[in-house]
């Protein structure tokens, strides 16, 4: 198997779960929508976007499916099959659409568009971002000052995606300092090895340095 993969965020958190989980496969960095690039992922995810597993039978693209099937393969319960389960899905599908989307949006500004020289970095769209942030930080900080990850007692892949945003604050400038239980728990991801550094012994060019 071989997953093709970038730095950028949910490339990021595929890498960081196949680390996580000792999967066996071939990792290779890809640009798809490089010029002259596009033809040979096509075939392979038809969004020319990454990560992308090529596996025997049928490709596998989206950082949440392929995350699903390497826990799978593993027989782990880093992505939860029990009574946890619905949980689980629950925090994935929340914070896509909450706490995930928020930080998206002020890195977005404040990171990815200036890393590639996108556009200037429209402060709106940081207010509206930021406003969304304090909205899921606090409904975060309510449920993990009572625990001491999302579901359970141990670490799933709920953690890994609502923290899919986080590694990149040093450009999106988050304040997840004003919320003690979040940044604790933002902790203990950073202390996991292959979340902390996913690249380690791999070819990966890094980011554009953000400009001066």
């Amino acid at each position: 198997m071989k997953m093709y993969f970038s730095r950028n965020p949910n490339p990021r958190l595929a890498v960081a779960v196949a680390r996580y989980l000792n999967a066996e496969v071939d990792f290779e960095f890809a640009s798809p929508r490089a010029p002259d690039q596009g033809s040979r992922y096509l075939s392979l995810n038809p969004n020319l976007l990454l990560p992308i597993l090529e596996r025997p039978g049928k490709p596998l693209w989206e950082a949440d499916a392929i995350a699903c099937w390497f826990s799978r393969d593993a027989g782990s319960n880093f992505w939860r099959t029990d009574d946890d389960e619905p949980e689980m899905i629950r925090w994935i599908s929340w914070g896509k659409e909450n706490f995930v989307k928020a930080c998206d949006m002020v890195h977005w500004e404040r990171g990815t568009k200036q890393r590639y020289g996108i556009g200037p970095c429209d402060q709106a769209m940081v207010e509206e971002g930021l406003r969304q942030f304090h909205v899921a930080a606090r409904i975060l900080e309510a449920e993990l000052s009572a625990r001491t990850w999302l579901v359970g007692n141990s670490v799933s892949f709920a953690d890994f995606r609502m923290g899919t945003f986080l590694p990149f604050n040093d450009a999106a400038r988050l304040p997840i300092d004003d919320y003690p239980s979040l940044r604790r728990w933002y902790g203990q991801l950073e202390d996991i090895g292959a979340w902390q550094n996913p690249f380690d012994g791999l070819s990966a060019p890094d980011l554009p340095p953000m400009p001066d």
